[in-house]
């Protein structure tokens, strides 16, 4: 039957790079994957608790981390940047306390920078918050899934597909719904296909979301 493979993975070193570049000796390894996720969690949580957006989505693309002996480098690339626009200093310089008080990094320094996606309905992960934000305000999945798509086409992707699983509309029995517009080749190296896998805890149960976008 179909082998199924995450399309990042799949397609590193061609068109996907790492999410997180640094080197570490085998007895370390496992230490430095615990940092990355605390850091990945702490930025999350923090943006969850700080801002409020009226759609739901809170605009996380994705987090980079760059690590040397002596530094830590996060890059935020976020769709709507509120972070940026409301009281900016102030509000990286206490999520860097934050994280650093996570971390306990003592000798090491962490820089925290912002970058705005240009086009921010062309991001899987932005796509899928703002169906995890439909679904959790009882908007039928069907018409969600609709806006979801007709969005990411107004930002100009080639394809996109969009698949919910579990407890839909409150379902006794989980089901699989999806739906594509457009190409999406997943086994096509070349294609840059960004996918992302997103779990949104509703009032039934909990529902799985899965994006694929074909930008190019």
């Amino acid at each position: 039957m179909g082998q199924k493979i995450n399309p990042l993975g799949f397609r590193l070193g061609t068109t996907q790079s790492h999410d997180s570049i640094w080197f570490a000796q085998p007895t370390n390894y496992s230490e430095n994957i615990q940092e990355d996720k605390k850091i990945r969690d702490c930025i999350k949580n923090y943006i969850q608790k700080n801002i409020r957006v009226s759609s739901g989505v809170e605009g996380i693309g994705q987090i980079k981390i760059q690590k040397r002996i002596d530094l830590i480098q996060v890059i935020i690339y976020m769709g709507f940047p509120k972070l940026l626009i409301e009281g900016k200093p102030q509000k990286i310089e206490e999520l860097q306390t934050n994280m650093q008080k996570k971390l306990n990094c003592v000798n090491r320094k962490l820089n925290i920078a912002i970058v705005k996606i240009a086009n921010a309905y062309k991001h899987p992960n932005i796509i899928a918050e703002f169906i995890a934000g439909q679904l959790k305000n009882r908007v039928s999945f069907r018409k969600a899934m609709k806006k979801a798509i007709e969005l990411t086409e107004q930002a100009g992707t080639k394809g996109v597909q969009v698949q919910i699983a579990g407890r839909i509309d409150g379902k006794e029995i989980a089901r699989v719904e999806w739906i594509r517009e457009g190409r999406v080749p997943l086994q096509t190296i070349r294609a840059k296909i960004d996918y992302c896998c997103y779990t949104v805890r509703t009032i039934y149960g909990v529902l799985g979301i899965k994006v694929w976008i074909f930008s190019k």
